[in-house]
């Protein structure tokens, strides 16, 4: 697969099917992510993959978490604001009820909306599931580091055959995590995500979020 077909491919995928993926192929795909480039080659981040008991228990304890709404907040984290303006607002908006819309979640129906995003913490299915943390004294270019990290791991899934879906929903229910996979107090978490191979037969799946004109984003200067 060339490269701008992974790009091109890469969604985030809410639905997968149980087909097991090999250790191999997850080791594969973190041995070539490896050479994501990080400011002064510091490689800040740290990786934990979870499948079988490990993850099931953190879906446990986060789902009853959920349940008994007892998450924190994004804000608490300095993750997302509290209050999300003008284009960003609209985007989150659009992507969101494009979703809802495909799975026939009206608005105002907040049972359907929490049934969607408990989803969220049982990895949407997926046999494998993974989770990003830098050294909880870093800064911001630690976690721009990081990110670039994530992408080159969703890429090279890609290039086997695998989808995955970015999780930023696990920062308010860290604990468990934690806990399960014996992560050290003195790192912070950046994200989960999903790893599997796509359920084809699933609406949401279906869902091609919408990007932004190229045009509304770069500004050339210089140029002829």
């Amino acid at each position: 697969m060339k490269v701008d077909e992974a790009i091109l491919s890469r969604r985030s995928i809410r639905a997968f099917t149980d087909q097991e993926v090999p250790k191999e192929t997850i080791e594969r795909i973190l041995e070539v992510s490896q050479r994501a480039p990080s400011g002064t080659n510091t490689q800040p981040w740290h990786a934990y993959v979870c499948t079988g008991e490990a993850k099931e228990a953190i879906t446990r304890d986060v789902c009853a978490l959920f349940d008994a709404g007892a998450g924190s907040k994004y804000e608490d984290h300095d993750y997302y604001p509290a209050v999300w303006k003008d284009v960003h607002r609209d985007r989150r908006r659009g992507v969101g009820w494009g979703l809802y819309g495909l799975l026939g979640i009206e608005k105002g129906d907040r049972e359907g909306a929490m049934r969607q995003a408990k989803r969220n913490y049982a990895f949407f299915d997926a046999p494998v599931g993974l989770f990003f943390t830098v050294d909880a004294y870093l800064g911001k270019g630690s976690w721009f580091d990081a990110g670039l990290y994530m992408q080159t791991v969703m890429l090279a899934a890609r290039g086997e055959g695998l989808h995955t879906c970015p999780q930023a929903a696990w920062i308010t229910f860290q604990d468990p995590i934690f806990k399960h996979l014996n992560i050290p107090d003195d790192q912070v978490l950046l994200s989960g995500m999903a790893l599997g191979y796509e359920d084809t037969s699933a609406i949401e799946n279906t869902l091609v979020s919408e990007r932004e004109d190229v045009s509304n984003v770069v500004t050339y200067i210089g140029f002829d």
